[in-house]
């Protein structure tokens, strides 16, 4: 069994990414709220793990709040890990991804006074009270990324999404991308390619090459390591690029118009919140809006790049990014 690193902190942290609904300061119970995060990956990723742990930071910097982590776990090692911080009294475990959802599953009613929180679907009807998980709001997210790559395109031929793993949440990913770019931009085509790899930039690169040799001039991804490949590969086509999970803008100044980036430290932020205030809705899935879920950054640009998106292009899409977060465009209803 491999090592796991488990650690709390110590000293005061700057301030990260952070919900931005939510208050600097609130009425905390006269001892700290405990929060702990388990990942499989490591704080360094990049993504992933990174943006979860700069809201764990982000907790710190504010009153009312010990933290801790566990990072390298591997599915062997999460009944271990889990129970270990709920021994110690943790109030809120959270489970940093899919791989953790049967395991704490079945630790949480071991522990009926603490909360645990997975970051992935609900994955059955009924599950404890003290437990909640999340519908991060992938599908419409990929329906905005293909409206705007629609929108920004300066051919209005076709646009392209890369993905990883051949499973059902890519394959909806794929297709929202495709309903939101041919629903925005009718006549375009969305061309997609489902590499059934998320650790392979060569297999990202050839399919952008691909995608753009068949027309497409921007290309968006949902694949990690192979969506580098991807990024890598539309610089190599010279045509725009979306980030996803990050900003993701350093890795293609010239070309990227925008990032996805999922607000996982706002995500740990909330959540901590709704234990240290007693409004913690376990037995559930909750559904953030999709605007708060997914932030679009573009490193010193801001939101986005002037100049490869245009104002009246970005106005269009925020009409889009906001008739999805208000179900006006029901994503959910079109992978039915």
């Amino acid at each position: 069994m491999g090592r796991i690193s488990r650690r709390a902190f110590h000293g005061t942290l700057a301030s990260a990414l952070a919900w931005s609904a939510i208050p600097k300061a609130w009425a905390g119970p006269n001892r700290p709220t405990r929060v702990a995060l388990l990942l499989s990956g490591v704080i360094t990723d990049g993504g992933w793990s990174q943006l979860a742990y700069n809201g764990l930071k982000e907790l710190k910097a504010r009153n009312g709040f010990q933290i801790a982590y566990a990072e390298n776990i591997s599915i062997a090692q999460m009944d271990q890990v889990a129970r270990g911080y709920s021994d110690d009294g943790f109030d809120l475990v959270i489970g940093h991804g899919v791989e953790f959802s049967s395991t704490l599953l079945e630790v949480a009613p071991d522990y009926p006074g603490q909360h645990f929180f997975v970051t992935t679907f609900l994955p059955q009807p009924e599950v404890p009270r003290n437990i909640m998980y999340v519908n991060m709001g992938y599908f419409g997210a990929a329906y905005g990324a293909g409206a705007l790559a629609a929108l920004i395109s300066d051919k209005k031929r076709a646009v392209g999404f890369i993905g990883g793993d051949d499973d059902p949440n890519q394959n909806r990913i794929k297709k929202s991308f495709i309903a939101g770019a041919q629903q925005t931009v009718p006549g375009i085509r969305a061309l997609a390619i489902i590499t059934g790899d998320y650790d392979n930039a060569s297999k990202g690169r050839e399919a952008a090459s691909i995608l753009i040799g068949n027309g497409a001039d921007v290309i968006w991804h949902a694949a990690d390591v192979t969506g580098l490949g991807a990024i890598q590969g539309a610089v190599a086509g010279n045509v725009k690029v979306l980030g996803c999970y990050s900003d993701q803008t350093d890795l293609a100044p010239n070309n990227m118009a925008t990032s996805f980036l999922m607000n996982l430290g706002g995500m740990v932020i909330s959540i901590s919140q709704e234990v240290a205030t007693g409004t913690f809705a376990g037995g559930s899935e909750w559904r953030p809006p999709v605007n708060e879920m997914w932030l679009q950054k573009c490193g010193k640009n801001g939101d986005y790049n002037s100049r490869l998106v245009t104002a009246e292009e970005w106005s269009a899409f925020q009409k889009v990014w906001g008739d999805i977060a208000s179900h006006k465009i029901d994503v959910e209803a079109l992978l039915k």
